[in-house]
């Protein structure tokens, strides 16, 4: 794993600067720790920049690469898992390999099918490549959205990086905050793609090449999911063929030249994945987890229990409340507002591991896939309930919405008051389901001067996504929703820059593409049968699962952050959000700040997530202020 960077200019007779392609470098250095490189063209103004974290072919993979007659500099952030049958294909064709990296099948696929090379690649990756003879940069990002990739186009230049905070290091990036990112951030919890926290600089969706040439900047998408549900065939059959596709999957990650391990922590998804490690490779797996002290959020005990089923190298972490001393650390990293207070065990976690292992496997993507979600189970239930026309009219009404509600996070109550109050289309509860702040909450939120500039609503992004599914079954959309904005935008952008952190490169047996394909072809009612999520997952593995692992509901990787802002951190909290310097910003209305933290404190309300949101958000503010 690693950080690329680098730019092109449309003036082909500037003088491109090294030197800015060393502070670009420089701004990634925690992503690639063992090595690093730079390319300038010498014939336009071009050049690429390259730190390495070695994973495969530690002594020869070292980046910028070149092809045969050096046309072209690959630089690459990822790992793609084929590159042994794709190198022999090539190798037949008459290519000849300089190294043993898995990256340089790109160069050689390019040289045979331009752009379209990316629909070879199995993997996660993020690369641009630079062919010096056509005078074209290709930029790629995997289908998944595994690895990230930001670019700046305006004034002639275009500047790419594996971060912003590469990009803002180029003097000519203008950095004007976005109102609409903020209007965003507020209601998901990270800022949405292709929107960055910047007005000027883009993310690059998932599944997306971008070709600059003579100028002009063109964005395509290479690959989309075809929800295409086959309901000719048993559960047997298909978990037969899930089980041997997911160890397929995990095998392919296996390959590496560093110390491997995995992320363990005792929910369905991890542990099939360490059970199938174990499996595979006949020796006990280094496994890591994280716990709290408030057992509500702590599933240490499990984690153990399927540590010992398997006969792993455990070790894990407790995480306190002085955790938030990190805070303005986990900030600088991920470089624009990110609103999931799992960033902090997931960035613990990591560093745990990379004391030990430079690669660790994870179980991201099995909950969407699998439905493995509690919103999955509501969205089942509303639907049933539309057809009872008074009982839905019952949910909706004042009656329902005078219940009182609990001020805990983790409640049977709190959680059937909001499916309750999520009236409306299918996608409209989605949205209500998981917004942090909704539309109206927001607009309560906003000071008049900053309400003017963000009069759309958030629901519009989520409706896309949802329509595109083109599902009859509301819960298969809703799951299809969350595998193109909420996997991408926020699990795998937090694991991605928590691991990166550190240099630990993560990998997700459950993203491997031709896997995804598999799943989606599956019909829900064998994922989610009755109340229970992941019902294929758990039968096709039951021989691996612990009993206590195999019927366990969905815990998640939580933070007890509500409890942490009623005790010690409710004065931190007040010093934050309350203090001039937030309240100077005239972004937010300072009675409705101090009633959503005074609320919180006092037990009235559980303001928790919402006030994780805006505390995240002023603490970016006041790192960039300070950049």
């Amino acid at each position: 794993m690693c950080g690329i960077c680098g730019f092109v200019y449309d003036d082909r007779a500037a003088a491109p600067d090294a030197a800015i392609l060393e502070r670009m470098s420089f701004a990634l250095r925690h992503r690639g720790p063992d090595d690093q490189g730079v390319f300038v063209s010498q014939s336009w103004a071009a050049g690429l920049a390259h730190r390495r974290l070695a994973v495969i072919d530690p002594a020869g993979g070292a980046q910028p690469m070149a092809n045969e007659d050096g046309t072209l500099r690959l630089v690459c952030n990822g790992e793609v898992y084929n590159f042994r049958e794709l190198r022999a294909r090539l190798i037949d064709s008459g290519h000849i390999f300089a190294t043993a990296s898995d990256n340089e099948v790109i160069l050689h696929l390019y040289e045979e099918q331009g752009a379209a090379c990316v629909n070879e690649l199995r993997g996660m990756f993020a690369f641009a490549l630079w062919d010096d003879r056509n005078g074209r940069l290709l930029l790629a990002r995997d289908r998944l959205g595994q690895k990230p990739l930001c670019w700046y186009h305006r004034d002639g230049k275009l500047i790419f990086a594996s971060s912003i905070a590469s990009i803002l290091q180029h003097p000519g990036v203008s950095a004007n905050v976005s109102p609409a990112a903020i209007h965003q951030f507020l209601t998901y919890q990270y800022v949405p793609h292709p929107l960055t926290i910047y007005d000027e600089i883009s993310k690059l969706p998932p599944a997306h090449t971008l070709v600059w040439e003579n100028g002009h900047a063109a964005i395509a998408r290479y690959w989309r999911p075809e929800l295409r549900p086959d309901e000719g065939r048993g559960a047997r059959d298909w978990c037969d063929e899930l089980r041997e596709r997911l160890k397929q999957s995990v095998r392919m990650r296996l390959v590496s030249d560093v110390p491997l391990g995995a992320f363990l922590s005792g929910g369905l998804d991890s542990t099939i994945i360490v059970g199938l490690m174990a499996k595979l490779t006949g020796e006990p797996v280094k496994t890591f987890s994280i716990g709290f002290s408030d057992r509500r959020y702590d599933e240490r005990s499990y984690a153990r229990l399927a540590a010992r089923r398997f006969g792993a190298e455990h070790r894990e972490f407790l995480v306190r409340p002085d955790a938030l001393k990190m805070l303005p650390e986990l900030v600088r990293h991920y470089a624009e507002p990110y609103g999931d207070s799992s960033a902090i065990p997931t960035f613990y976690l990591s560093r745990v591991a990379r004391e030990h292992v430079t690669v660790a496997l994870t179980g991201d993507g099995g909950d969407e896939l699998f439905m493995g979600y509690p919103r999955y189970l509501a969205t089942k239930l509303a639907s049933k309930i539309d057809a009872l026309g008074p009982l839905r009219r019952l949910l909706g009404s004042p009656l329902w919405r005078a219940l009182p509600a609990s001020v805990e996070q983790k409640t049977f109550m709190r959680r059937i008051k909001k499916f309750g109050s999520a009236v409306g289309s299918p996608a409209e509860r989605y949205y209500r389901w998981i917004a942090i702040f909704n539309d109206e909450e927001k607009q309560d939120l906003y000071a008049p001067v900053f309400a003017e500039k963000v009069s759309a609503s958030s629901f519009g992004l989520l409706k896309s996504l949802y329509d595109v599914a083109g599902a009859d079954d509301p819960v298969a959309a809703v799951a299809y929703t969350d595998l193109l904005s909420y996997l991408p935008g926020d699990l795998l952008t937090k694991v991605d820059v928590a691991s990166m952190s550190v240099g630990l490169e993560a990998r997700s047996p459950f993203l491997d593409h031709p896997f995804v394909e598999f799943s989606l072809r599956i019909p829900a009612r064998f994922k989610l049968r009755r109340a229970t999520g992941k019902y294929l997952l758990r039968r096709a593995f039951a021989d691996l699962l612990p009993d206590e692992i195999a019927v366990r509901d969905k815990m998640g990787f939580g933070v007890p952050i509500s409890a942490w802002f009623r005790g010690q951190l409710a004065g931190y909290l007040r010093e934050i959000l309350l203090g001039p310097r937030s309240l100077g910003r005239s972004r937010f209305r300072p009675d409705a700040l101090r009633r959503l933290v005074e609320d919180h404190i006092a037990r009235k309300a559980d303001n928790g997530y919402k006030l994780w949101n805006l505390l995240n958000l002023e603490l970016w503010e006041r790192a960039a202020e300070e950049r």
